[in-house]
Formats: C-alpha cells, structure tokens, sequence
C-alpha cells in the first residue's frame, strides 16, 4: 500500500517536488539509502531479497520511483522478475523516459503488476502493466498507491490536496513533506467497489503512514530536485513500532 505524491513542473523553484512512503512486510530484509559502491552515481535503497529498489536517484538527475498494483489475483507463474529491477534499469542507463517505458511495457507479462515512473531533467513519463499506456505526465500535482496514476483513492486525494497547498510557499519544507507522510489518522471516504476487498483491512488502506507490527511503512523519502540541478534526498527510516531507525540525507548538483 505504498504511496507517491509528487509534483512535476508545477513550482517555480523545484521541477519536481516528491514525498513517498514505502509500505512492505517488516521482516523484508532492507538496505538504507545510500550510493552504491559497485554502481556509484545511483543513489537508493536496495531490497536484499531480490536486490532491487523502489526509489532512487542519480547524480545526473535520473530518478524513478516504483508501486506494487494491488489485485486480488496472484501473478501468472512466469512473472518471476522482481519489479524493483525496473528501477535499477533506468538508473544505470542513459534513454529518454518515453521511450523507455515503451519498450518496458512491451515485456510487461514478465512482472507482477506495477506502476512506474522514470524521470530526467524535463522530462517523465508513467507506465503501469495493468492497464495504462506509457505517457508523458502532465504538469501538476499527482498521486499513485496500488493503483493507476491518480486514482482518487482517498489518501491519494488527501495527500494531493495537502501537496498542492504547500506549493503556495516559495520554499518547499522538508519537514513539513515529512509530516505529511507520517499522518497515521485514516482519510476520509471510502475505497472503491472492489478495493477494500483487496486492501483489508480497509483503515489501513485508508492512512497515508501505516502502523502495524507485520506490515507497515518501512520508510518515508522526499526527494526534491530544483530547477538549478540541486537535489536533496532524505530517507527516514521504522521499525516494526514505527519508531524512528535511522536517516539518511544527501544533497548535491546534477
């Protein structure tokens, strides 16, 4: 049930304003975010289980971000490649996001459902192998969970509304993303018809931070990226109790 509220060309300062919360089983074994010694220009977490990631950036201003698609089915048995490798791909490579996702989704069947966004300097484009065709996003705040981009889900809808008001400021606060992403309160309304049945208990479902001793948010990411090439990455990470474990936080010129 992870969460990604961004917004994309929609400030004079920043191009791309983000704030996510990784949800996932807290027995997961999970390395923090930080540069990776064998591939240094990508920073991220990584996945030790199957050794992919969920967010990450580049020192050249590359940057993706990755969420589950929720369904009650279970994949086909051929969809054994780990979705966070997606990510991976577009980090350490070098072609347009458009074109990527195009032929990303060409070998869509390989994976469970996802949705994926792949960025560089002016440009991002969104795909999700349930359902939606490769685009270019619009300009503007958006929102995805475990569904497709801007499903009015309401901590989708919640979240953005609080997003869009923070870009009033001329500066963005960090914290103040921060304290969005660990609003446990539940959103109001409800799923839609289908949803709850996929996403019990529905409560949880409903709260943009998640607190639950088996399956909770791991951790809370905000990347901003101003339109001068500085970017700033800070991960806060939960235990179990969700109580603070540790940060991490970088700063730099793409």
């Amino acid at each position: 049930m992870c969460l990604i509220l961004f917004a994309w060309q929609a400030h004079p300062r920043y191009e791309l304003v983000l704030a996510a919360n990784r949800d996932e089983f807290h027995e997961r074994p999970t390395a923090p975010a930080a540069f990776w010694p064998e591939q240094p220009e990508i920073l991220a977490g990584r996945d030790l289980e199957a050794g992919g990631t969920w967010l990450g950036v580049t020192r050249s201003g590359r940057f993706a971000a990755l969420t589950n698609y929720r369904e009650s089915a279970r994949p086909a048995s051929g969809a054994q490649v780990s979705r966070g490798l997606l990510v991976n791909g577009w980090l350490a490579g070098v072609s347009d996001p458009l074109g990527a996702a195009r032929r990303l989704a060409a070998a869509g069947a390989d994976y469970g459902g996802y949705n994926l966004l792949l960025g560089h300097p002016g440009e991002l484009a969104y795909l999700s192998n349930r359902g939606a065709a490769p685009q270019a996003v619009a300009a503007g705040v958006h929102g995805l969970s475990n569904h497709l981009l801007d499903t009015a889900w309401p901590k989708v809808r919640a979240g953005r509304e609080r997003l869009s008001a923070m870009l009033a400021d001329d500066y963005v606060d960090p914290e103040s993303l921060f304290g969005l992403l660990t609003d446990a309160e539940p959103t109001e309304g409800t799923l839609p018809n289908g949803a709850a049945a996929r996403l019990a208990p529905e409560n949880l479902a409903r709260q943009l931070f998640i607190r639950s001793p088996v399956y909770g948010t791991r951790c809370s990411t905000v990347l901003l990226i101003e339109r001068s090439g500085r970017v700033l990455f800070e991960e806060r990470r939960f235990d179990a109790a969700a109580r603070p474990a540790g940060e991490s936080r970088y700063a730099f010129t793409a």
